[in-house]
């Protein structure tokens, strides 16, 4: 008994201790970590000219109204100014300050608060690609700059500080905890958020997340909520926003690389029916004419596994790598294609606007046939569709222009998008696509791979299951 006794208590002590350690790493304040800090961290106002248009009439005419344009004339355009806050921190004593470019997007005027002082601000760089900018105090005046700390090395689970100008109200200092990794929200193009927590408002953009160390391991971009902080802010990690930081710097513009292909997600199905071991990489759904990709001789379909030595697990991560690359670098890309690895070296080029497909108008057809199969409806593409929708004159294939709720294809495609090929073949007419369907059926993977225009022309591939 006395054993079994000995044996509990020694549990007990256990348990505690390690509760005790566990209590210890909660920090008991954040007090003298946020006054050091917070002289480092600036408060940032901006104005803006807008033109509003004055109605001389006691009344409104309805949106449409033949009377609303007529009237229109009449009134007399006006200039008032619209104001807007946002956080930033400093990163030099010479007094270089780093923020969101939304924040002083379109900005006539930027009056930064640091301290008790105001002082005007011009602009060094901005990108919206990124959502950050970087700005000049006008002053001889010497700061307090922070560091940046490695975002990399930040764990889910971390403690964080973040502090900022939510609402006007300068130097409010909120904790949290680094609650995920690697977040993409659809908010801008190159997108690896850390998710925080943290307590973060409107007015909170452009300022800094801490870690325990006072160093800046994120930017705080974005919350989920349009009504304030609820415990789910996004931050852009410290990692990624110091080389676009450095190039607004140093050039006042960013140098990112550009491959000059567009990709997607390589679903299970896709990687079934191309017998990659499983999903990972990024699928090429089409390549830009001229672009470094083609001169390389990378081609739609392929299935990019690494870039310069650094595998691509997701497709999200391939943009992101690509972007800090140098441009005019010889970089080795593998590939697979035809159900083998391959390599092809390519010299990246400069991200350009030439880059980004055509979005044209939707367009219908007459002479609709429905593949029962697939339970959609297409029509044979026309002369009037390649020329409205700016696509390739040899352009081939079907045009969906309904699709069932039961449909296989309901969750991949829209009404709109174009068939082009199916299980690498072209598609030419309803014939050539009921063939490839009904082979499809009849084999034991049933899954068909689609190669389809979606309705904004973007060349996309599809796998999808049919049974």
């Amino acid at each position: 008994m006395s054993r079994i006794n000995t044996l509990f208590i020694s549990i007990i002590l256990i348990i505690g201790t390690q509760f005790k350690s566990f209590a210890q790493n909660h920090p008991s304040s954040f007090a003298d970590l946020a006054e050091k800090l917070m002289p480092s961290v600036v408060n940032i106002s901006t104005t803006t000219m807008v033109k509003t248009q004055t109605n001389p009439f006691p009344f409104q005419f309805p949106p449409g109204s033949p009377f609303e344009d007529m009237f229109k004339e009449f009134g007399t355009p006006q200039e008032r100014p619209s104001a807007a806050l946002g956080s930033g921190f400093i990163i030099d004593e010479k007094g270089i300050v780093v923020t969101n470019n939304h924040v002083i997007q379109d900005a006539d005027g930027i009056i930064i608060r640091v301290g008790d002082k105001e002082i005007k601000a011009k602009v060094l760089g901005a990108d919206p690609l990124s959502d950050i900018a970087v700005l000049q105090l006008e002053t001889n005046e010497k700061f307090k700059p922070v560091k940046f700390g490695d975002s990399d090395k930040a764990r889910i689970g971390d403690w964080v500080i973040a502090i900022g100008n939510p609402f006007g109200l300068g130097g409010t200092v909120t904790s949290g905890i680094i609650s995920a990794r690697n977040r993409s929200i659809g908010l801008t193009r190159y997108e690896d958020y850390i998710q925080t927590d943290a307590s973060i408002n409107q007015g909170n953009s452009g300022g800094p997340l801490f870690d325990m160390n006072g160093n800046v391991i994120g930017i705080n971009t974005a919350i989920l909520g349009r009504n304030g902080s609820i415990g789910i802010g996004f931050s852009i990690p410290s990692n990624s926003a110091k080389i676009v930081i450095d190039q607004l710097i140093e050039f006042g513009e960013t140098k990112r690389g550009w491959l000059g292909v567009r990709i997607q997600d390589v679903t299970k199905e896709i990687a079934e029916v191309e017998k990659l071991d499983k999903p990972r990489g990024a699928l090429v759904a089409s390549v830009a004419e001229n672009s470094p990709s083609a001169k390389a001789g990378v081609k739609a379909g392929d299935i990019i596994l690494e870039f310069n030595g650094e595998k691509i697990n997701q497709m999200k991560e391939l943009p992101m790598i690509v972007a800090r690359t140098e441009v005019g670098k010889r970089v080795e890309v593998k590939i697979w294609r035809d159900k083998k690895e391959i390599v092809k070296i390519v010299t990246l080029g400069r991200l350009e606007t030439s880059e980004e497909f055509k979005v044209s108008e939707k367009t219908e057809g007459p002479k609709e046939t429905e593949i029962k199969d697939l339970k959609v409806t297409v029509r044979q593409i026309t002369k009037d569709d390649i020329k409205s929708r700016n696509l390739p004159n040899q352009t081939s294939g079907l045009v969906v222009t309904k699709i069932a709720n039961d449909s296989p294809l309901i969750s991949s495609v829209e009404v709109n998008s174009i068939i082009l090929e199916a299980q690498k073949k072209k598609i030419r007419n309803v014939n050539d696509l009921n063939k490839i369907v009904e082979q499809v059926l009849n084999s034991s993977q049933k899954t068909i791979l689609l190669v389809i225009y979606n309705s904004q022309n973007q060349r996309r591939y599809i796998g999808v299951k049919l049974d």
